[in-house]
């Protein structure tokens, strides 16, 4: 059997028993929908080699297109999460359409300036809700039968979601256009002289990881039935990047680790420091909930001096040199 095709039936094997190992669903479909974000932003980071500041304006626009059309317009949540996921591939579109003609930190500039006009759009706009959110999503049913108020249901149509979004990237990255998109990575000059359009291959990457970061915003919105500022913020597109970084770009799995460590460290920090605080009688562990920012802080110092290539690439570089040495070495 193909490992890849082994390594995602193991994956779907694992999400799919994690309600029932005691894991409450609620934040297993956050992981995920995390997780997928992450995927997104590592097709265009680490297998296009574009460093966007801007992912966040994805995630929130189509969280925000997503509740007001379930809310407002009444549509089905098949077909919201599809208006969501429209809404962040137009405006990748666009986004893209002015970043790709620079490169470097001007590509990343123009992606933050680009978000930040959208996030101080969400802030004043009368249907987001302002600082306090569009509330009360209603979550409705798929396909008119399976009632998505059951958070048991929900979570096997959003592992459903998940799934389909990591299997996208995997045979985005296969293809042929995900073998062009490496080329570029690695020597833009070269694949120019190649003959291919680096501009289109550099827009249609973004706008795929656009609608891919818009498909994890809109099933994000249907599971906490709610669109915040905090989807759209500046800080969600650096999370985004330290959970690639965290667990290798360019690798399938990497992101996805990098965005297990960081949901855990962000919802579980203050149980470990109380935990902590009790065995050792140190009662400054009690305070670690308050100081997230400076736990992950110090994971991505870490990563970065310990782990260069992240978790999952420093793991592949270790096993090709286990597997390079000679017999009896």
């Amino acid at each position: 059997m193909n490992r890849h095709l082994a390594g995602c039936l193991a994956l779907a094997l694992g999400l799919g028993v994690l309600p029932y190992l005691g894991v409450y669903p609620i934040f297993a479909m956050k992981l995920m929908c995390y997780a997928l974000f992450a995927c997104a932003f590592n097709l265009l980071l680490g297998y296009t080699g574009l460093l966007s500041f801007g992912h966040a304006a994805f995630l929130g626009s189509a969280a925000y297109a997503t509740g007001y059309a379930l809310k407002t317009w009444g549509l089905p949540t098949e077909l919201g999460i599809l208006f969501g996921v429209a809404v962040a591939a137009a405006i990748g579109l666009v986004m893209g359409g002015l970043a790709i003609r620079r490169s470097g930190i001007y590509f990343a500039m123009i992606t933050l300036a680009v978000a930040q006009m959208l996030y101080f759009f969400y802030l004043q706009a009368p249907f987001t809700g302002g600082e306090d959110g569009l509330q009360a999503i209603p979550r409705g049913t798929l396909l008119g039968h399976i009632d998505l108020g059951n958070d048991m249901a929900l979570y096997y149509v959003v592992l459903a979601v998940f799934l389909f979004g990591v299997f996208l990237v995997y045979r985005t990255v296969q293809s042929p256009f995900g073998q062009v998109l490496k080329a570029i990575r690695e020597n833009e000059a070269r694949a120019t002289s190649l003959g291919y359009d680096v501009n289109r291959y550099k827009l249609l990457a973004f706008v795929l990881s656009a609608a891919l970061t818009g498909l994890a915003g809109a099933t994000k919105s249907v599971v906490f039935i709610s669109a915040t500022l905090s989807d759209v913020v500046w800080q969600m597109s650096g999370l985004v990047i330290l959970m690639t970084l965290v667990g290798g770009m360019g690798t399938l799995t990497g992101p996805m680790v990098g965005a297990l460590i960081i949901v855990l460290v962000e919802n579980k920090i203050g149980e470990w420091g109380t935990a902590l605080a009790d065995m050792t009688g140190i009662a400054w562990f009690g305070n670690l909930g308050d100081a997230v920012t400076i736990v992950t802080g110090l994971i991505f110092v870490v990563c970065v001096l310990a782990f260069r290539r992240g978790i999952v690439g420093e793991l592949g570089a270790w096993l090709e040199r286990r597997r390079a040495r000679p017999a009896g070495s």
